[in-house]
């Protein structure tokens, strides 16, 4: 209702009556943005505490020592390292020394001086250039790589497979993606340095296990399941994941899958297997720990392959379900920030993973498998007997060399150092072994000192008798 007694100026203005209260709020707000606006963001700072004189001043700046840019590094650390000449084959040139039985690189099957794969790869360069120079996500995308995805994927007999560039980066990725603040890790002391970084970037709280203890891990997963039955709603919100490797790197030993698969289910996580070392290995045909043990691959949430080792190549991959492995086509790191995979690279992979699927790739899993025996047999008898112990599960075709006699009161540097010139001396003796080495300042858990030798199922007896022999002298010559 308008009011016709007041002057017709204001009339111009004039609205429907209002309740006081909207405008003593109006006026309120009008009144503290008209504050906010004229007052100024920032105040000067009152000095506090006592002015120092000039003298005091320089005397504090000459005290002044500034902390280091990078740690201090031992001269263990800066040590003569080892040089190659030429593919890395079953016998290699290392340090000027020729003719050397190469058991430093986990070449497991022998793909990586494959001639068909080296001709795959020069047709590669002559058709798609060196490299993508772009990520997935954008414009670096190659038909190739799409193939070599439905590729993995069909061999694993996963829904869906998703391609890394680097393979250290693969599970680093991975973890991260699913993983946040907040969240529940369940991990094996015992893991590899990727895995670890991977733990690192995702913030979640983590809770490591003995290594391969299943009785360990239950009890915690028991103890964490208590605390959730305190807080339900907190417990409903919180994911939970169990990580593991399929052969560890740091150990040699195998995971019991289907044990962890058992707990999986009973205490509701998600589990995801790093499988580099058993991709190529374990199984009928070489499909992982969860072919070794008969296990469906759905049951594992998510398997990170590192393709440095048995395909004899570069990158990585993870498979699983698709909308699980989908998910990091966004929030993979290592997916969305980093160039893709050179061509050439993945058609080597290809024709790397047709070989292992074909029965060719059987006779090579054969072979390797009955070198592994071969050589355990000869490091558990004789001379080698008395001077090393191995650490590993029996299928492993990575062997960890622990030398027995070694003065316990050395430090973990120093019998890094002893292990280093074992090494080298090896070189001398026609062996290309490597030293475990470990950034020991930022592993969680420290690791026993080891030789780590690995077979491929392309050596023969004689090479794998002469790398004993070759390895005992060069121990000999250093005590």
């Amino acid at each position: 209702m308008y009011n016709s007694t007041i002057h017709p100026i204001f009339e111009l203005f004039q609205v429907e009556e209002v309740p006081v209260l909207h405008v003593v709020i109006e006026a309120i707000l009008v009144i503290v943005l008209v504050y906010l606006f004229t007052t100024k963001k920032y105040r000067k700072k009152v000095e506090t505490g006592v002015k120092l004189t000039k003298k005091e001043e320089q005397q504090l700046l000459d005290d002044f020592e500034p902390e280091s840019l990078v740690p201090d590094v031992s001269s263990n650390d800066c040590a003569e390292g080892f040089a190659v000449e030429g593919k890395f084959g079953q016998v290699v040139t290392v340090n000027g020394n020729e003719n050397v039985v190469n058991v430093a690189t986990y070449n497991f099957l022998g793909l990586v001086t494959d001639d068909r794969i080296e001709k795959e790869a020069v047709r590669s360069i002559r058709q798609y250039g060196v490299g993508s120079c772009g990520p997935r996500g954008f414009y670096g995308t190659i038909d190739c790589h799409e193939e070599l995805e439905e590729k993995i994927a069909a061999f694993m007999g996963a829904e869906e497979c998703i391609l890394y560039s680097y393979g250290f980066a693969t599970v680093a990725s991975a973890i991260p993606a699913y993983s946040k603040r907040g969240d529940l890790i369940f991990c094996d002391e015992s893991v590899c340095f990727s895995i670890q970084k991977g733990l690192d970037a995702s913030r979640s709280t983590v809770v490591y296990f003995k290594h391969n203890d299943m009785n360990d891990l239950e009890d915690k997963l028991k103890a964490q399941q208590k605390i959730d039955n305190k807080d339900p709603v907190k417990a409903m919100a919180t994911r939970r994941f169990i990580v593991v490797e399929g052969i560890y790197v740091n150990t040699g030993s195998i995971c019991p899958i289907d044990k962890l698969v058992e707990l999986k289910y009973k205490y509701k996580s998600r589990l995801l297997v790093e499988e580099s070392l058993s991709f190529g290995v374990l199984g009928k045909k070489g499909r992982g720990v969860t072919e070794e043990y008969g296990i469906d691959i759905n049951d594992v949430d998510v398997i990170a392959v590192s393709m440095g080792a048995s395909l004899g190549s570069v990158g990585g991959f993870c498979c699983g379900r698709r909308f699980v492995i989908d998910h990091q086509r966004l929030s993979g790191q290592g997916y969305c920030f980093s160039a893709s995979l050179p061509p050439l690279l993945a058609n080597a992979a290809i024709l790397s993973l047709s070989v292992l699927a074909s029965d060719e790739g059987s006779d090579l899993l054969s072979s390797l498998r009955d070198n592994i025996e071969h050589v355990r047999a000869r490091l558990t008898t004789g001379d080698a007997a008395s001077l090393f112990s191995i650490r590993g599960d029996k299928r492993s075709p990575m062997i960890h060399i622990i030398v027995k006699g070694v003065d316990s009161s050395l430090s973990v540097e120093d019998k890094d150092a002893f292990l280093r010139r074992i090494a080298l001396k090896a070189c001398e003796h026609g062996i290309f072994i490597s030293p475990c080495s470990y950034i020991r300042k930022d592993e969680i858990f420290n690791h026993e000192p080891s030789l780590r030798l690995c077979v491929s199922a392309k050596h023969t007896s004689t090479q794998l008798d002469n790398a004993i022999k070759g390895l005992i002298a060069a121990t000999k010559s250093i005590e």
